[in-house]
């Protein structure tokens, strides 16, 4: 196990959703114990408690920032996050590791950002796998759902109701789990919509297993689900369980969606250091 003066982190969130990063450039970040140091890390009470855990590594391609790895709070690594990308960047940037304007890689592929201040833009990878009208029997209900990939898979269930007032734990994890999407699983969004130009969102996310404040690339399938009805236009708000905004940029040519970008805040929480008597407990 390293010196805990080497595992220097960062606590930020984008819109709620929130995260530890660390720089791993040099490598300091364990490997054999990684799984359960991430979710030791991200417990609430015991750990620093957070969303996920990121790790920025060196890339092999000169022409890339950096490569990320993404994991979340029970240990599993994603593909993508659109609220940490946004909160990577902006760590990226400041601690000069890339500069405004930056690209790096993801399991989902490589991503473009630029950061302005405290707000980035972030371009998203391709969308992929829409499907609409789905129906799934869960527990002896159907539910009738659209699906898209932003990056991580996410299903989308319209709502007329109170978003407030809908239980989503049970039934989140009921679709989660579902045959349908095995093994990988999916995210679940709950949503309504507010005007041509707005829509609220409730998430429920895969690796976290529970609802989160607010998720990015949730918030833009929502985004291109609720446009691909008609029902929005670019670039659409997505307003959070958080109470914060996201901003969904997007063209839609014929069938396709292009030029996706997800707009929102990236928050420096406070910066710590990792100690020995943390990182012992968990060897």
């Amino acid at each position: 196990m390293p010196d805990s003066e080497d595992l220097s982190f960062w606590k930020m969130h984008g819109s709620g959703n929130d995260f530890i990063i660390i720089d791993n450039r040099g490598g300091t970040f364990p490997e054999k114990e990684r799984l359960q140091l991430v979710t030791r890390l991200c417990r609430r009470g015991v750990g620093i408690g957070a969303d996920g855990l990121f790790l920025i590594q060196n890339d092999p391609d000169p022409d890339v920032d950096f490569l990320w790895r993404f994991y979340n709070a029970d240990g599993s690594e994603a593909e993508m996050c659109g609220n940490g990308g946004r909160c990577v960047a902006r760590f990226a940037c400041l601690k000069r590791i890339a500069g405004a304007k930056m690209v790096f890689r993801t399991l989902a592929g490589l991503v473009r950002a630029q950061v302005d201040g405290d707000r980035v833009k972030l371009e998203m990878t391709a969308p992929f796998g829409l499907r609409q009208g789905l129906e799934l029997g869960c527990d002896g209900e159907l539910e009738t759902v659209d699906f898209i990939n932003t990056g991580v898979p996410h299903v989308v269930i319209r709502v007329d109701q109170d978003l407030a007032l809908l239980e989503i734990s049970g039934r989140g994890a009921r679709i989660r789990y579902h045959q349908e999407f095995a093994p990988a699983g999916t995210n679940v969004n709950f949503i309504k919509i507010v005007n041509e130009r707005c829509l609220s969102i409730r998430t429920y996310e895969r690796g976290v297993e529970a609802e989160t404040l607010a998720c990015g690339t949730g918030a833009v399938a929502a985004a291109l689900l609720a446009a691909e009805d008609g029902l929005v236009k670019s670039p659409t708000e997505v307003v959070t369980r958080a109470g914060e905004s996201l901003l969904v940029h997007y063209k839609k040519v014929g069938p396709i969606f292009k030029e996706v970008f997800l707009e929102g805040g990236a928050v420096i929480v406070y910066k710590g250091v990792l100690e020995s008597d943390f990182l012992r407990a968990c060897q």
